[in-house]
């Protein structure tokens, strides 16, 4: 087992340094007045809190980023996985740290004290989308894995399906993210929010159901 770090490592240690410095600025620079720390579906606050919690926050995905980081460097030096398998791992662990570092960036944001509540819906749409982005870049080049992906009983058990189900979903979360996110500004509040979340079911649902047609017309499928 090396212990050499590989670049995604360095990358995720440089990620988590920074959460923790955005928590540390958050704490003490942050806004004094209430922050805004959960959005409905019509992106209204419906939870305030105050930048100690925001920061707190931060440190939680400082910590989120490390256990799934490190859990799958683990998996990838304990286990001597086969070359498909250690590509689709790597794979995962950069978009897992892609979006962790991401979404760092909202609470950030939202305890700053020159941020506009009323804004929180279009901040978080589109940080969502820029999220979408990035894993639609991704996931379509990630073999059967146990973390991220059209993982169904379906894509599970043909690989066909899981190839197809999750070029389509990343070409959807990708084009979707990129199409979306300039048009969040000029949306209000709540339709922002409903426009992402819609989408995003839109496409889940349209993803498992290709995961469910190519498994049924291959032929070399595993009975589910």
């Amino acid at each position: 087992m090396t212990l050499k770090p590989t670049r995604i490592e360095m990358a995720a240690i440089a990620v988590i340094a920074l959460q923790l410095a955005a928590a540390g600025v958050t704490a003490t620079q942050g806004s004094t007045g209430p922050v805004p720390m959960h959005f409905n579906y019509q992106g209204v606050v419906d939870r305030w809190g105050d930048r100690v919690e925001a920061a707190w926050f931060i440190v939680a995905l400082a910590g989120i980023t490390l256990i799934l980081v490190g859990a799958i460097s683990f998996s990838l030096r304990a286990s001597g996985p086969s070359e498909a398998r250690r590509r689709g791992l790597t794979l995962a662990q950069g978009v897992c740290l892609a979006i962790m570092g991401l979404l760092t960036l909202l609470p950030l944001a939202l305890a700053s004290p020159s941020f506009d509540p009323a804004e929180g819906g279009r901040l978080a749409s589109a940080v969502i989308c820029v999220v979408l982005a990035v894993t639609g870049a991704f996931i379509g080049k990630v073999p059967p894995n146990a973390l991220v992906g059209v993982r169904t009983p379906w894509s599970l058990n043909s690989r066909l399906a899981w190839d197809r189900s999750n070029r389509l979903a990343g070409r959807l979360f990708f084009w979707g993210g990129l199409i979306a996110l300039p048009v969040m500004p000029f949306l209000p509040s709540h339709q922002a929010v409903s426009a992402v979340v819609t989408g995003v079911l839109l496409i889940a649902v349209v993803s498992v159901f290709e995961s469910w047609r190519v498994w049924r017309a291959d032929p070399d499928r595993r009975a589910v």
